[in-house]
């Protein structure tokens, strides 16, 4: 794990997202691909070297928001998904007083495992039903 900024880990993070949201569920190109990520922190995960998953954090002043996390589809369930967002949460502790993210509702209970909390109403993000999501990150 580890938060990069390298122009190649960047555009690694991007093919992981392409594989993972463009081509496996249908999000348009240019939803995905936003214009945004040079104002993002980019946090890559690699099993044995190998690129596996990946994640973007936006800041929004006290608070941080958690986006397009993506774990290739070799690597889902083998609990990389949940050690990456263990390290980002850790790595913004020391500079952000809350974490928010926009959940696929599928993908809610994970994220509650992790200690965030629903609020807020079911809406479409790409064609796809979210539900936003909140954990303080104060002890």
């Amino acid at each position: 794990m580890a938060q990069i900024d390298r122009t190649d880990d960047i555009a690694t993070c991007l093919h992981i997202r392409r594989v993972v949201f463009i081509e496996g569920q249908d999000v348009p190109e240019a939803e995905e691909i936003d214009g945004k990520d040079p104002e993002c922190i980019h946090y890559l995960a690699t099993v044995d070297g190998t690129p596996a998953a990946t994640a973007r954090v936006k800041s929004l002043g006290p608070k941080a928001k958690i986006q397009r996390v993506a774990v290739l589809d070799t690597h889902r369930g083998t609990g990389l998904g949940a050690e990456l967002m263990q390290f980002i949460l850790t790595d913004l502790r020391a500079d952000f007083d809350e974490v928010v993210l926009g959940s696929q509702t599928h993908a809610i209970g994970f994220y509650e495992k992790l200690g965030f909390e629903v609020f807020g109403p079911v809406f479409n993000d790409a064609g796809i039903p979210h539900r936003d999501m909140a954990r303080s990150l104060k002890d």
